[in-house]
């Protein structure tokens, strides 16, 4: 879910009636360690920033439609990835993506976007929101709803908030996956058919799956960094089969799993993906921390969509 806390600032300016800057922060004060406030709030004063501190989960949201409603050029989100998709969908919501520019300043405990952005820190993002690169960049739907990173399934939340940060250097993207594989004694796999389409190909895939991975901004590599193809109109789709459970478990198995040569996994590209359950119980499908459940569930993708700030070392065709 979101993070969320500290005490709302910059409510008044709206409420009053007065003219809000046209830079824009929101910011989360309790994401990841919840020590830098102050930090963020000194460097966004020098950098000319009304910011607006959220309170409670959904605030984000708030805050990113009264933003773009007030004129505002500039809209930033500092906090993890949840924050991030709350502010994203507030400028979605005030119809304002083709207007606004957005920002990420990653404070979070997970800062995938950002990194797959280029952006390398609060200092860092700072400098991009102030010079660096704009791209347009594509926004993946969810039947009606959108998001900008990836989308999980069979990966729960639990598992995802256990992952040490330890598992996280060693593993990088991969530590979500081996931490929720090992909180799994017995796993059964998601029965699934999964169809995905392309301007000049549809394939589709059936049978029993441990997870499946969708990304807009991010991939799944076995190594490397995690960046897709952001302006190309198409996710990447991988498919991890059901194995033996013993197997799963072992860190070396993972990383085979992900390999580009392996009988267990998937890899499809798609403009469009529909995927089944069939089984009586809908699945979870985390969309940058956000978990929905679902029998069925249509995707796709709006081809560069919203305008962001992105750092050096983004690659508008990473292959």
């Amino acid at each position: 879910m979101p993070e969320s806390g500290g005490r709302p600032t910059g409510e008044a300016t709206f409420a009053d009636g007065g003219d809000p800057n046209d830079r824009i922060l929101v910011l989360n004060p309790v994401s990841g360690n919840g020590n830098h406030r102050e930090r963020v709030r000194e460097i966004a004063d020098e950098a000319g920033f009304t910011v607006l501190e959220t309170q409670d989960g959904g605030e984000g949201i708030t805050f990113g439609r009264l933003a773009a409603e007030s004129g505002a050029d500039l809209v930033a989100a500092a906090g993890g990835d949840g924050t991030v998709n709350e502010v994203f969908r507030g400028l979605d919501a005030a119809d304002a993506l083709d207007d606004v520019t957005f920002g990420v300043v990653p404070v979070g405990t997970g800062n995938n976007f950002a990194g797959n952005l280029g952006i390398e820190g609060v200092e860092h993002a700072f400098e991009v929101l102030a010079e660096g690169e704009r791209r347009r960049i594509d926004v993946a739907t969810a039947d009606g709803e959108r998001f900008l990173n990836s989308c999980i399934a069979g990966l729960t939340a639990e598992a995802s908030a256990s992952t040490t940060p330890e598992l996280k250097d060693r593993l990088g993207t991969l530590a979500y996956v081996v931490t929720g594989l090992r909180a799994v004694r017995e796993f059964d796999g998601l029965p699934l058919t999964v169809e995905a389409s392309c301007p000049d190909t549809d394939k589709t895939w059936s049978g029993e799956a441990v997870m499946v991975l969708v990304g807009n901004a991010r991939r799944f590599p076995a190594e490397g960094r995690s960046q897709a193809n952001c302006e190309d109109g198409l996710l990447e789709v991988t498919i991890i089969e059901q194995t033996p459970a013993t197997n799963l478990l072992e860190e070396a198995t993972i990383h085979r799993l992900f390999g580009d040569e392996t009988e267990h996994v998937t890899n499809l590209f798609a403009s469009e993906l529909r995927v089944d359950v069939r089984r009586d119980e809908p699945v979870g499908f985390s969309f940058d921390g956000e978990t929905e459940s679902y029998e069925s569930l249509t995707m796709g993708t709006g081809e560069r969509t919203v305008e962001l700030c992105v750092g050096e070392s983004y690659e508008p065709d990473p292959d």
